[in-house]
């Protein structure tokens, strides 16, 4: 027997030998090629499977998806803390989509407004009517623009009462300018 192998294994009994520093390193073996070491696994240690075979993760690592399964969303689960909720995402990654505004919303808030300085009564009548009923269809349905429909009310019913009130000064001025017109006219 020889005291130098050609198969690069060491004879029992000797030392290996120490590379010189401008030895070249044997390059490392590639992803996922076997282990050069013939020996068995140590006791408790996970052993190699079969070719072909699934590997098992290490423990800790998260299990890959097999082919063609989609991968897993968001971020991998850690001990002691959830995962955050993901952001509810809008159609083709656009922005969000806000809801409707009810027309009669707009309509109200536009009469009522016609109502305070163009058309007083009528205007400010069909403010406050459309926009109850806008109020009403935005509780059901869960439109927007339920600011506007009230904005519409509160602007109506102000221009009701500033008509009612003009209305009855104008009433008091009348019957006041009657009375004294026939107290000194007879």
């Amino acid at each position: 027997m020889s005291d130098n192998t050609t198969d690069g294994n060491v004879p029992e009994g000797a030392t290996p030998p120490v590379p010189s520093p401008e030895a070249p390193v044997p390059p490392a073996p590639a992803y996922g090629a076997p282990a050069a070491t013939s020996a068995p696994p140590a006791y408790g240690a996970p052993a190699e499977p079969a070719y072909g075979a699934p590997a098992q993760p290490a423990y800790g690592a998260p299990a890959q998806p097999a082919y063609g399964a989609p991968a897993a969303q968001g971020y991998p689960a850690q001990p002691g803390y959830a995962a955050p909720a993901p952001y509810p995402q809008a159609p083709y990654g656009g922005y969000p989509v806000a809801p409707k505004t009810n027309s009669l919303a707009i309509v109200s808030l536009i009469a009522s407004l016609v109502g305070f300085f163009i058309i007083p009564f009528i205007g400010s009548l069909v403010g406050v009517i459309t926009g109850h009923m806008s109020l009403n269809q935005i509780k059901t349905s869960g439109e927007g623009g339920r600011g506007m429909a009230l904005a519409g009310v509160i602007v109506g019913w102000v221009g009701l009462a500033f008509c009612i009130l003009v209305g009855i000064i104008i009433i008091f001025a009348i019957i006041a300018a009657a009375s004294s017109s026939s107290y000194y006219g007879s």
